[in-house]
Formats: structure tokens, C-alpha cells, sequence
């Protein structure tokens, strides 16, 4: 069965993963995946309509397939309605079938947490500095943990990763493969 809910989430850019890590743990935090690698397809529905897309996403523990629409960039702004999937290379070709084509393979890599109640990722993307996401069940929560590791409402941003890396210069839109060089592994 598909789940369909509002995203409360936000990113704080720019952080020092290892300290930030400790943070976490210190407050009470608990690790709950290591700095896995993820893989993903980002297919258009509408290449006019950057605000939703469909991708297929491998984190290592689980595929899911996920519809993303995005109506601000305030924390909760986003709703997404995801299917887990069986598998990453099957769910890829059946897309194919329907007349989807990637637009875009990406990597990250993925550390979880949990703290108070929130799930706390840390991301690192090729080609920008390391971020926190912070999800939990709404805006208050969301920034009520964001305070608890030092950070203001202000220095939260419900961006998606592609306007995360226009901030950088990047026109993520224009990459359609993003990896980890081997010097990164």
C-alpha cells in the first residue's frame, strides 16, 4: 500500500558531519545507519513542471518508489506518496516499460539518527558541503530539535537538494549522472 503524507523536513547547510555526529549523540541521540551509500533514478512527470517528479531510491536497507511534489519551500512543504519496491534494477526496467526514462542517476551518502523523536540525516552529496536533514511530525518539531543541536529557525531551509546545489552554482538539473569519484570512496 502507498503512503501519501506532507514532508516536514528541513536541511541546515553547510555542516561539519563529524562534529555534528557528536552533537547528536551527546544530546541523547542515537545512530541508527552508517554512512551508507544510496542510489537513485529521478524520472520527470512533466519535464515543464519541475515542482514533482518520480524517484526510485536504494538505500542499502530498502527501494522505495516515490512520487515528489513540491508546493513551497517552507518546512512542509513537500508531499510525497512512496511504495517500497522489491528491486532497484526490476522497479528501474518496469519504469522503462511505461515509457519513463531517467533523467538523472545520483548518489549520496546517508547517516541516520534518531533524537527526540526526529530523524536526523546527515547528507553528503558530490560536489557540495556536507547538510542535516531534520524530519519529524511537524513545522514546531522540526524546528524544536533543530534548536536543541544549537541552530536558529533561520538557519533552517525546506529547499530541495536541486536548489541546495544552486546555491553552490550547480545546475543539478544539467547532471545526469552524479557520483562519488573513487578518490571519494
Amino acid at each position: 500500500m502507498a503512503d501519501t503524507s506532507v514532508e516536514y523536513e528541513a536541511k541546515v547547510l553547510d555542516i561539519d558531519p563529524r562534529e555534528l555526529a557528536q552533537t547528536i549523540l551527546d544530546k541523547g541521540g542515537t545512530a541508527v545507519g552508517s554512512a551508507t551509500l544510496q542510489r537513485r533514478f529521478v524520472y520527470d512527470i512533466d519535464p515543464d513542471d519541475r515542482s514533482r517528479w518520480v524517484r526510485l531510491r536504494d538505500t542499502g536497507r530498502e527501494t522505495t518508489l516515490t512520487i515528489k511534489e513540491i508546493a513551497s519551500d517552507d518546512i512542509g512543504g513537500t508531499q510525497e506518496t512512496e511504495i517500497a519496491v522489491s528491486d532497484f534494477d526490476t522497479a528501474n526496467a518496469l519504469l522503462g516499460k511505461l515509457g519513463y526514462r531517467a533523467k538523472a542517476y545520483q548518489e549520496n551518502r546517508r547517516e541516520s539518527f534518531l533524537l527526540d523523536g526526529a530523524q536526523l540525516e546527515i547528507d553528503t552529496w558530490p560536489g557540495i558541503p556536507p547538510y542535516l536533514e531534520i524530519e519529524a511530525s511537524g513545522r514546531a518539531e522540526v524546528v524544536r530539535v533543530a534548536a536543541l543541536l544549537g541552530y536558529t529557525e533561520d538557519q533552517l531551509t525546506g529547499e530541495n537538494t536541486t536548489k541546495v546545489y544552486t546555491r553552490y552554482g550547480i545546475d543539478l538539473t544539467a547532471i545526469t549522472d552524479l557520483r562519488f569519484d573513487t578518490q571519494d570512496e
